[in-house]
């Protein structure tokens, strides 16, 4: 099971911190990503699932045009046609999404990151015109009710001896945890609650962008060498 490496779609250490968020007013939503950035998150993906379309888009408009400021791109969770309208960066899709060979289709110059919770998944993954694969969920998590079995830092070293794309696994990772996930393999790490549900979301933004960007990229270097 082996992949080019990732391409220049992907902008340098984009994936080092990933912040996924949504299900917020759209005041607090704007404030929370913009300390983050400002903090040292580097992709920042919107996942919305009880808004219109039509607020939907207009929602990444806003914050698109916030992060374009500080060069962050933005990812779009599952929604092609949303990403397409607000002009987003990128799309995240899941193994029961729209394929990743319609997204290419429609959006050649992308980011898309597909979430693999396998190994025959990642194997798959790897068969595709993806960007980074995203092992999920790394550790139990509320954040997603649909999620399957906890893969840990044993089934994300066995996702790294196998695959040369960027690995950026979610679920469960905090400021507590984030050292050992970089050194069981991951190139980033994608949060939720670490930030969103914190009490001061800026600093542990900022806690963990130390680690990141302490430990970030070591994995990828080395399943590459």
């Amino acid at each position: 099971m082996t992949a080019p490496a990732s391409t220049p779609r992907l902008p340098r250490d984009a994936l080092r911190l990933y912040l996924v968020v949504g299900g917020l007013d759209e005041a607090r939503l704007l404030r929370l990503v913009h300390d983050a950035v400002r903090a040292g998150v580097r992709c920042v993906q919107l996942r919305e699932k009880e808004l219109s379309t039509r607020e939907f888009v207009a929602r990444a408009r806003r914050l698109r045009g916030m992060l374009r400021e500080h060069g962050v791109p933005l990812m779009i969770n599952d929604r092609l046609d949303v990403a397409l309208a607000a002009e987003a960066d990128g799309v995240h899709v899941g193994q029961d999404d729209l394929a990743v060979a319609d997204l290419r289709r429609h959006m050649p110059r992308a980011i898309i990151g597909l979430s693999v919770g396998t190994l025959d998944e990642l194997d798959s993954g790897l068969r595709q015109d993806v960007d980074y694969l995203s092992p999920s969920p790394l550790f139990a998590t509320r954040n997603k009710a649909d999620a399957g079995a906890p893969l840990g830092l044993d089934g994300l070293r066995a996702m790294r001896a196998c695959c040369s794309l960027p690995l950026v696994p979610i679920g469960g990772i905090d400021a507590g945890n984030a050292d050992s996930v970089f050194e069981a393999g991951a190139d980033g790490i994608a949060v939720l609650g670490a930030i969103a549900h914190a009490a001061d979301p800026a600093a542990a933004a900022a806690a963990l962008a130390a680690v990141a960007m302490r430990r970030g990229g070591g994995g990828m270097q080395a399943a590459r060498h």
